[in-house]
């Protein structure tokens, strides 16, 4: 009898996709198989997010398309968790009584379980727990790349973001022991991963649940002693406890990249009041000054929001002037999504979508302006890439591979004299051409170094294919993500 098969679709930032890899690892280890491609699964997963306002349209419209084929097949299987199931519980079987397990942020590694529960006996299961039992990093993971990896260090949030329903639904922080975190990247880079990215909800408040207020610029220190890891990076903190150790650490130890996403939200100190944001905008124009004193070649982006209620033109102006000053190398914007179950959702003064409209097109335009000039200033520059898989939507069109920088530009390269190059793989390129999200370097590759990630790329693809994460597959973990209210950015 051949195994059931699975595919995992996920939404969101970051932390979903991490947990997207965990979910896939639990299911093999329970003797499932990834669907082929093209192939309708036996188990189908929803990793949620809650964050959109469209987020509930998106699910429940997804599910509707599976209903016919489930019908069809009554043993398929579908379950969905993340955070829009720790929000929504049982309305979600109410809504789509043809799902069969619901679980949420801190039981993912009840999956397996849960769908033979479903399977037994013939009804839904719902599982709901409130706070985490098992810390996700140490159940099995089945990683996207090869050559390229999530770390979580910290799960949970103890902001109160008024605009932000994440902490409610990912609890309090947790943290890992550091010793459990570096036994990770080490046998990461055993498996031949060169580059981590140190992952949590605000990863700069790491230590506050073991009473180290400067545990992880210690970690990051600590990352820069592992033997064959080039590449550290980390996502997303928080302006408000982002302290100056952590600016020496990152440009004191080589193997951190010149690289920060430091999320802004809005310029306005009455705007950053209202959502909770303890700091202000001199705080975060200094955090940015100190960071290119101590790393001049750092590129820094950030999240915007648009028309948070109250916010007036002269607020919004206040965001203009920080975008200017701070001359982000690329931002995430958002407008604003009344999200019920957080503070702002009963705000008075909804600023009106037109007024939002208006405001975050003359914001995009701004945003990409100057990330387009940032990047003009880089032509002629000579960078090492590490080679990169999909991210370059055109690549094939354009007879050209991708990679990322240390500041973790993308740059799309002319591949000619790079031959058996390999993702995973450092190419040295001189940049040509400069666009607002990525660089161009149509000269010659003038040096290739094959790596041990490279290795461990070529020794994965010859093995059959792996996850289908409802997405396109990534190289490198992408440095930001479509969620504006948790601090995973």
């Amino acid at each position: 009898m051949s195994a059931r098969t699975y595919e995992v679709r996920t939404y969101g930032c970051q932390m979903n996709v991490h947990d997207s890899e965990r979910l896939t690892g639990l299911l093999e280890t329970a003797g499932y198989a990834a669907a082929p491609e093209g192939e309708q699964a036996d188990v189908v997963v929803f990793n949620t997010c809650a964050v959109r306002e469209n987020a509930d349209n998106k699910l429940y419209g997804n599910l509707s398309h599976l209903a016919p084929i489930k019908a069809k097949n009554p043993d398929m299987q579908i379950a969905v968790g993340g955070c829009l199931a720790q929000k929504d519980r049982a309305t979600i079987t109410e809504k789509a009584p043809y799902v069969d397990v619901v679980f949420g942020t801190h039981n993912i590694g009840s999956l397996p379980v849960l769908l033979e529960r479903a399977r037994v006996q013939q009804e839904a299961q719902v599982e709901i727990l409130e706070s985490l039992e098992v810390f996700p990093s140490t159940l099995p993971t089945k990683r996207d790349s090869a050559y390229a990896a999530w770390v979580s260090i910290s799960v949970g949030c103890n902001n109160t973001c008024t605009f932000c329903i994440v902490p409610a639904l990912r609890g309090k922080e947790k943290d890992r022991r550091p010793g459990e975190i570096l036994a990770e990247v080490e046998a990461l880079v055993a498996d031949g991963v060169t580059e981590i990215t140190l992952l949590g909800q605000n990863v700069n408040a790491y230590g506050v649940e073991f009473g180290d207020r400067q545990a992880f610029s210690k970690l990051l220190r600590a990352c820069g002693e592992v033997e064959g890891l080039e590449r550290v990076r980390f996502t997303s903190p928080h302006p408000a406890e982002f302290t100056d150790d952590v600016i020496e650490a990152m440009a004191e130890t080589p193997n951190v990249m010149p690289q920060l996403h430091m999320p802004l939200q809005s310029g306005s100190d009455r705007v950053l009041k209202e959502m909770r944001r303890s700091y202000r905008q001199k705080k975060f124009l200094g955090i940015i000054e100190r960071v290119r004193a101590a790393m001049p070649d750092a590129a820094i982006t950030t999240d915007i929001i648009v028309g948070f209620p109250g916010e007036t033109e002269e607020d919004f102006l206040e965001t203009m002037h920080v975008v200017r000053e701070a001359r982000f190398s690329g931002a995430f914007t958002f407008q604003y999504s009344k999200r019920p179950g957080t503070p702002a959702a009963t705000l008075d003064d909804q600023v009106s979508p037109a007024v939002v409209a208006d405001r975050y097109q003359r914001l995009v335009a701004v945003v990409n302006d100057i990330a387009w000039q940032e990047n003009e200033a880089l032509v002629g520059r000579t960078v090492e890439l590490m080679v990169s898989e999909g991210e370059g939507r055109k690549d094939a069109a354009t007879h050209r591979l991708s990679g990322r920088g240390p500041d973790n530009r993308l740059v799309h390269f002319n591949p000619e004299a790079a031959e058996g190059v390999r993702p995973g793989d450092m190419v040295t390129v001189t940049l040509t051409q400069a666009a607002p999200h990525h660089l161009i370097a149509d000269g010659p590759v003038l040096s290739v170094r094959r790596t041990r990630a490279g290795d461990a790329w070529e020794g994965r693809s010859a093995a059959p294919t792996g996850v289908g994460l409802g997405m396109p597959s990534i190289g490198a973990p992408a440095p930001l993500a479509d969620a504006p209210g948790c601090s995973i950015s």
